[in-house]
């Protein structure tokens, strides 16, 4: 994997850290990337299809 930095809003932080907390993913970093996951595949999707 390569690292990428990212600068967020304090609110967006504090969600991922609930993520994080709540067992829903193990890291901030694992929340982030399934987001992101998410948003291409639905995103390409679109482009895909048009």
């Amino acid at each position: 994997m390569k690292l990428v930095t990212v600068k967020l809003p304090e609110a967006l932080i504090d969600g991922l850290d609930e993520l994080s907390r709540s067992g829903m993913y193990p890291s901030r970093s694992a929340a982030i990337r399934a987001a992101v996951r998410d948003m291409l595949k639905k995103e390409l999707w679109i482009i895909e299809n048009r």
